[in-house]
């Protein structure tokens, strides 16, 4: 399927791999394997010491199986396994992902002759990541660069990035992952978090390291601790990171879920002219705003306006998934919801009803 928007043309012998680092993934590497097989010419899969079936699958569904002695390095591992490949382009997944659309597109970018052809660039992907919030399933959007080109490898012992001076695209290529799911993280929770301490030893003045260790600890329902690694982050980085509209929206979650309102409101103001138009970003305000009118009934009056605004902004703005780590609903159905709560709360029942949640 051409795609002329993208400037491909002549059909050239191209090819893309599968690249894969895994370990005791039996429960889903057959699934990933599956929806990658159809577009790919080749599916590499570098074991790390699986104990289970997860050699076996994935030799079931075609892939080549190598080993490797684990290190706690992830980017050795990574590397170790690209180096198996012979492809002019590499699709990095890990077992609890799989490719929900955009194949054909993966497919010609192999096949066809213009720049993609001559690999004048590194390709970012949309990975939309379940989580477990209370008593409902969220979902967060991430865009990672996970098409590289033969030559690109990685650093980093941990959350390790590929290294090169390519410009990066957005292409309309959608990931799933389930590796943030309660049961998931407890499987490597303490891994995760010991391999990033060792890195903050070696490059203690990192701020994406920092950024990282804060988000496990946000995970581990360590919100007073998460908020001292983001003021790290915040005070040695700009809104120019991509990960940086995540870590702000992060930042308002934890203030809001200790109490630092005053911090929080400080925080928002001087980011709003950089993130007004992100969804996620108003719902965590009206969150925290919700939050320290409740703690201050007193005062709770001068805030009902400004999270009504908030919410009313996120159904506006609508869903933005290309902002990095945007929950999927925070413009549409969970701010829906909010809403009705709200209006139902203050007694305003005609509001309510305009917002009552669809089934």
């Amino acid at each position: 399927m051409p795609y002329p928007e993208l400037g491909l043309t002549e059909t050239t012998d191209k090819t893309v791999a599968l690249v894969m680092i895994a370990r005791n993934e039996a429960r889903c590497i057959g699934r990933c394997l599956k929806s990658v097989a159809p577009w790919v010419d080749h599916m590499i899969v570098l074991d790390t010491g699986s104990s289970d079936q997860t050699i076996a699958i994935a030799r079931s569904f075609g892939a080549e199986v190598y080993h490797f002695s684990w290190c706690d390095d992830f980017s050795a591992a990574r590397n170790a396994a690209l180096d198996h490949s012979h492809a002019d382009w590499n699709l990095v997944l890990d077992a609890d992902e799989w490719l929900i659309s955009g194949g054909p597109l993966l497919r010609s970018i192999c096949r066809q002759k213009d720049v993609f052809a001559d690999q004048h660039f590194v390709g970012a992907v949309l990975v939309e990541s379940s989580f477990d919030n209370t008593s409902r399933m969220d979902e967060a959007a991430s865009w990672l660069t996970r098409l590289l080109p033969r030559e690109v490898r990685f650093s980093g012992a941990i959350h390790e990035q590929p290294i090169h001076t390519h410009p990066r695209r957005q292409l309309e290529i959608r990931v799933g992952h389930d590796g943030y799911e309660n049961e998931q993280l407890k499987r490597k929770q303490g891994r995760n978090q010991a391999l990033l301490q060792q890195a903050l030893i070696t490059h203690p003045d990192d701020p994406y390291l920092h950024y990282q260790f804060g988000k496990e600890l946000e995970v581990g329902h360590r919100f007073s601790q998460a908020c001292g690694y983001y003021r790290t982050v915040l005070s040695r980085s700009s809104p120019n990171e991509s990960w940086h509209h995540d870590l702000v929206v992060r930042m308002l979650y934890c203030l809001k879920m200790t109490g630092q309102f005053e911090e929080g409101l400080i925080l928002a103001q001087q980011m709003q002219d950089h993130y007004a138009t992100s969804p996620d970003y108003y719902f965590v305000l009206g969150d925290l705003l919700l939050d320290m009118a409740l703690s201050q009934p007193d005062q709770a009056a001068h805030s009902l306006g400004m999270i009504e605004e908030c919410w009313l902004t996120c159904l506006q703005l609508g869903e933005r998934p290309e902002w990095e780590g945007a929950v999927k609903g925070r413009g549409s159905f969970l701010a829906r919801h909010n809403l009705h709560v709200f209006y139902t709360s203050i007694g305003a029942t005609d509001k309510a009803r305009l917002y009552t949640p669809l089934d």
